[in-house]
């Protein structure tokens, strides 16, 4: 699971936000690793492609009202990421890319997360986004016991 986003962006660290929450309120198995992908850009490549299965969260700008829950799967993700909303997606958008160029894209690939409602310079999300926090964790908790993970609340 990686969290994306820069948390001085406002909306943008979304992502970041929902991944602090699951770390906090579950206990995921050893082999899932909770990673906060920031803006990692490229230095994502091998942890990606290294995955049977990644479930990205982030901010999801899919032109819906704010606050909006978002799930894109698969073939998806190359079409989410190539509309920039800011600067860590044009870096993703060239990993997965690459990824699926050398034939390693993990099996299955999901990005969970809400339509932003502001991208600014700002220390906080908007109150859309700030009320979706703990439901879009539970959505991507389900996801990893869908995925045969088995997670404990904390």
């Amino acid at each position: 699971m990686i969290g994306l986003g820069n948390p001085i962006m406002g909306d943008d660290g979304f992502g970041l936000a929902v991944l602090r929450r699951v770390q906090e309120r579950w206990q995921v198995p050893s082999d899932v690793e909770l990673l906060d992908g920031g803006t990692w850009g490229m230095r994502l490549l091998p942890l990606i492609e290294g995955a049977r299965r990644v479930l990205v969260l982030d901010a999801i700008d899919a032109g819906a009202s704010p606050g909006t829950l978002v799930v894109l799967e698969g073939a998806d993700l190359p079409g989410y990421f190539s509309h920039k909303l800011s600067p860590h997606q044009i870096d993703l958008r060239e990993v997965l890319g690459l990824a699926a160029l050398r034939g390693t894209l993990p099996h299955e690939l999901v990005a969970i997360g809400a339509q932003p409602e502001r991208i600014e310079l700002c220390a906080e999300l908007s109150p859309a986004l700030a009320d979706r926090v703990d439901e879009i964790a539970e959505q991507a908790v389900a996801r990893l016991l869908d995925w045969g993970h088995r997670c404990q609340s904390v």
